[in-house]
This record gives structure tokens, C-alpha cells and sequence, in this order.
């Protein structure tokens, strides 16, 4: 008995660590269009802001892909899939989506994750779904109906939402890449995967923002924050360094502690802080309907995550994660040094259900 409880104490600590910074990473991540909004309404479009805070963050963990120079060798696919949709893409369209509509409704609409995640496996892999995790879906759909107010043809602008919807999309490939591989005897360190992944980000974002073309006067003054006058450098400094490093290396840390089903969970307290945020700092007040709904939306998100992962622990032979991972763009096959494919870790953990959560 001694020993076995000596051997639970590391785990207990390591989940209660892992449990810590998944919240850190929710409220730095939950913080960020806030931060952002002011800047794109001071001049910058959304695609130039997002090159700020991706290049940004990029330059500042620079040291760090020097010293893991080897990784993109060894998994191309890991760090281009991760730069290009949970870098790139995540930040990119979540950027767009809340320059048309407000902060809390694009931080919603991501939130549509999980049942994205499980609609995928469902109707294009053609795997079962437990009936639970079905009735997720339809609570977070639900949910979202409210949240949009369809019943009035949507009192949003239809192309915002469209990107935070692409948002969501990316942010499920931002949590199964960032377990990617954890499993294995020499997993990549995950510092060295966002490392690597925002510069492939910034790269990408370069190409599209031109930032020689970015009116850089707008953003050495002053910008508003809801009805105060805020330096805008301070916000670009927040941006990059808590809502971008620090919510990175929290949050794919706390993936590879706690597997990503529970860091998903923990995650919708970012769409709190976001929502709660943007009411209070920018005056983005929500209806009771969309309140309502947005409850829905995170019940949802919760129900299909840990339904998912009961059913991967009782009777799939692969979990849900591993089968997203494969079918997305550099996740699932990544060449070894040898040239074939890797292989898949020995066997499936039992809440490994490929959350969709943090990262806007």
C-alpha cells in the first residue's frame, strides 16, 4: 500500500499542476480580442494585428527554435499542421470574426469545436458516437442558435461569423496537434512545437499582412479601451507576451499533462473571461438569449468531451483524438528520419477525446 501510494502522489501533483496551467492558458487566451480590438479599430486590419502578436511571440521564443533547429526535419508535419491551423489559421480568422461581431459571440461560436470534432468522426470517418456525446452536440448547436439569434435571420454580420466558425475548425487541429506524439519514448518537446509553429505562422502571415504596408503611427499613440485612452504599444506588448507566449506554452504543457479532453474542459473558462471582458472593458453587452445560449454552448462542449472520452475508455479501439489527428493536414503520418510512417502510440488513453478549447 506504501508504495502505491508514493507512486499516485507524482500523478496527483503533476494533474494538479497540469490543472493550473490549463486555467492560466484559458484566461491568458480568454483575454486577447479584447486586447486585439482596440488596435483594429485604432487603424491596422485584423490580418496585421495578428502578424504583430504571431511575430511577436515568434522573435521572443526564437532562442528556442535555434536550439531545437532539428525538429522541422524530424516532424514536418507536426509543425507546419500546427503553424498553419493553430497559429495561422486559429488567430488569423478568430481576428477577422471579431472585427464584424462582438468578442463573446466569436468566442462562442468557437466553442462549436467539440461537436465539429465529433461530427467529423461521426458522418466522414463513419465511426459510432455514444448517444451522450450526441446529445453534446445538439445542446452546444442549440446554443449557438440562441447565441446568433437566428430566429431573426442573425443580428450578426454573416462573413464575422464565418470566421470565428473557421476559427473553431482550427482550434480542434491546435488541441490534437499539441498532444500529437506525447505519448511516444521521445515525444517533441512542446515548447520547441510552438517555437518552430509561430515562426511557420509568422512566415505564412508575412506573405498576407505585407506589414510594410501597416499605418504603424496607429499603434505608437493611443487607443481606446472601452471609454479610456490606453498606449497602444502596451497593448501590442500584452498581446504578444501573455495572450500569445504565455497562453501557447501553458496551454499545449497542460495538454500534455492532462490529455486534451480534460484540457478542453478547462478551457471553456475562456469564453467567460472573453465574454465577461468584452461586457465590462468594451461595453459588448449580451442579450438573455444569448446569454442563455452561450450556456448551452459550454454545457454542450462539456457533454460531448467527457462523453467521448468514456466511450474511447470502454470499447473503441482508437480514440477520438487519435482519429482527428489522422485525418488532419500533417498530424496523422509524419515521416521519421527514415522516411516511413510513424508509428501510433502503443495503445489509447482512456480521455484522449480531442477537445477543442483554448486558442482564439
Amino acid at each position: 500500500m506504501r508504495t502505491s501510494r508514493a507512486q499516485e502522489r507524482p500523478a496527483g501533483g503533476r494533474e494538479r499542476a497540469g490543472l493550473g496551467l490549463a486555467l492560466a492558458s484559458a484566461v491568458a487566451f480568454g483575454g486577447s480580442g479584447v486586447v486585439a480590438k482596440p488596435l483594429i479599430e485604432a487603424g491596422p486590419d485584423p490580418l496585421s494585428v495578428v502578424w504583430m502578436r504571431v511575430t511577436g511571440a515568434a522573435l521572443v521564443l526564437l532562442p528556442v527554435a535555434l536550439r531545437h533547429r532539428t525538429l522541422p526535419r524530424l516532424r514536418p508535419g507536426l509543425v507546419l499542421g500546427f503553424g498553419l491551423l493553430g497559429v495561422a489559421g486559429c488567430q488569423g480568422l478568430y481576428f477577422a470574426a471579431i472585427a464584424r461581431v462582438p468578442v463573446g459571440v466569436a468566442i462562442l461560436v468557437e466553442y462549436l469545436g467539440p461537436a465539429l470534432l465529433l461530427g467529423w468522426v461521426r458522418f466522414v470517418q463513419r465511426r459510432p458516437v455514444s448517444p451522450a456525446a450526441a446529445a453534446g452536440v445538439v445542446l452546444a448547436v442549440t446554443g449557438m442558435a440562441s447565441v446568433v439569434q437566428i430566429w431573426s435571420g442573425s443580428a450578426f454580420d454573416p462573413l464575422g461569423l464565418l470566421f470565428a466558425f473557421g476559427a473553431a475548425c482550427c482550434q480542434v487541429a491546435y488541441f490534437v496537434l499539441a498532444d500529437h506524439g506525447a505519448q511516444e519514448d521521445e515525444a517533441p518537446d512542446p515548447v520547441a512545437v510552438i517555437a518552430h509553429g509561430l515562426l511557420v505562422g509568422a512566415v505564412v502571415l508575412t506573405a498576407l499582412a505585407r506589414p510594410w504596408r501597416i499605418p504603424w503611427h496607429t499603434v505608437t499613440h493611443q487607443a481606446a479601451l472601452g471609454g479610456r485612452d490606453v498606449p497602444a504599444p502596451l497593448l501590442v506588448g500584452w498581446l504578444v507576451l501573455v495572450c500569445t507566449v504565455v497562453a501557447y506554452l501553458t496551454g499545449v504543457v497542460a495538454v500534455r499533462r492532462l490529455t486534451p479532453q480534460v484540457a478542453g474542459v478547462v478551457a471553456c473558462v475562456e469564453a467567460v473571461v472573453g465574454t465577461v471582458l468584452a461586457w465590462v472593458l468594451l461595453g459588448e453587452h449580451l442579450g438573455l438569449a444569448q446569454i442563455l445560449g452561450g450556456l448551452l454552448v459550454l454545457a454542450g462542449a462539456f457533454v460531448a468531451q467527457t462523453a467521448s472520452a468514456s466511450a474511447s475508455s470502454s470499447s473503441a479501439p482508437r480514440t477520438v483524438a487519435r482519429s482527428a489527428a489522422e485525418a488532419l493536414p500533417g498530424a496523422g503520418g509524419i515521416a521519421t528520419p527514415g522516411g516511413g510512417p510513424e508509428p501510433g502510440p502503443p495503445g489509447p488513453r482512456p480521455a484522449d477525446s480531442g477537445a477543442a478549447g483554448a486558442a482564439p
